[in-house]
């Protein structure tokens, strides 16, 4: 049966969670899925790095990351080296999970470029390499015959990307419109409790929900970057990030909030695209006080949703988690299923 080869880029809580499945679940992953997967290498900025062409223990590596030991311990290096590591090894595909500049997607951008140069398949869910480079780096995967995935990049480990992609065959997608951070949703959810925009914050921080600075998520960056990928990938839209509007939920004030409240409406941080007459594309992201009978109204907490129109079954509507480790970490074991389900229709067609 088929074993693939994989290096973790980043050993953070996603591919620590991959990491996770395997070593606890890897016989009922092969037996339900049809091939194993094995991890021959790891790079983390704290740990270094650590190659194993044999394969690695993963019970040692998940026990390092709380004191001051690193890889060197158990024959890899303090060091970490992305591209000599994503160059040399022995891995089929490389799961790149690390962070990401929202300005030029580094350092993500390189270590996908790096993969797929040298062969490799590459399943990533960060947003940057995605929105800003994706169009490069599906021709690059390509002409180098291999994969480049990226699910777990708009809603964790909710499909979709590859849903529309698969199950809207035969309708035409005119646009659509989504929730697609749970950061903001939460703060607008707890603003209409009575919290002010300060006091919701820091609640959604104190439940890790929103980062130290949360301005990636308040102001809409992330959104906007979720859009992008969206458009892009369904409406074949050919934007650039500078061609998405966005406005964040700072200016909504608590005023507001009642104010809607009254008139039946609720507050959501929408991102959204639609297809024009002419064939352009016109996408943003700003607030929008929804009718509550709106499909999306009633998403809330952390929850996102996406909402396609279409042509012949008007709103079809996607919902479920927008982050999480577990959630994400499966975005990246979807994206190998994709990958082996090509490969192997592909055997079976020759």
């Amino acid at each position: 049966m088929t074993t693939y080869d994989i290096a973790l880029i980043g050993f953070g809580g996603v591919n620590r969670t991959l990491a996770e499945l395997i070593a606890t679940r890897g016989e009922t992953l092969h037996a339900d899925l049809g091939f194993g997967l094995r991890v021959v290498a790891i790079t983390d900025l704290r740990l270094g790095s650590l190659v194993q062409p044999e394969g690695i223990d993963l019970s040692i590596a998940l026990k390092l990351g709380g004191g001051s030991e690193t890889f060197a311990e158990h024959g890899g290096s303090a060091d970490t080296n992305n591209e000599s590591v994503i160059r040399t090894c022995t891995a089929d595909i490389i799961c790149e999970a690390t962070f990401t500049n929202p300005d030029d997607g580094e350092p993500a951008v390189s270590h996908v470029r790096w993969a797929l140069e040298s062969g490799k398949s590459v399943c990533t869910t960060n947003k940057g390499p995605v929105a800003l480079r994706g169009a490069e780096l599906t021709s690059l995967a390509e002409q180098n015959g291999v994969h480049f995935e990226f699910e777990g990049a708009v809603m964790s480990g909710t499909p979709v990307i590859r849903l529309a992609k698969k199950m809207f065959a035969g309708l035409k997608l005119k646009g659509f419109e989504g929730i697609l951070n749970g950061t903001s949703n939460y703060v607008l959810g707890r603003m209409e409790t009575g919290l002010d925009f300060e006091a919701a914050i820091s609640e959604a921080q104190e439940l890790g929900y929103a980062e130290a600075n949360p301005a990636a998520d308040i102001e809409g960056y992330d959104v906007q970057l979720k859009v992008l990928i969206l458009a892009n990938e369904l409406l074949d839209a050919g934007l650039e990030l500078k061609d998405v509007q966005r406005q964040g939920i700072s200016t909504v004030t608590p005023e507001n909030i009642r104010k809607a409240a009254r008139e039946g409406l609720r507050w959501k941080l929408v991102g959204s695209a639609r297809r024009n007459l002419d064939g352009s594309v016109t996408a943003g992201v700003s607030p929008v006080a929804l009718p509550l009978d709106h499909g999306l109204a009633g998403v809330s907490g952390a929850t996102n949703a996406v909402s396609f129109d279409t042509d012949l079954l008007g709103p079809v509507t996607v919902s479920g988690p927008g982050a999480g480790r577990v959630e994400t970490a499966y975005a990246l074991l979807s994206d190998i299923i994709a990958m082996h389900a090509v490969r192997t229709g592909a055997a079976a067609n020759a």
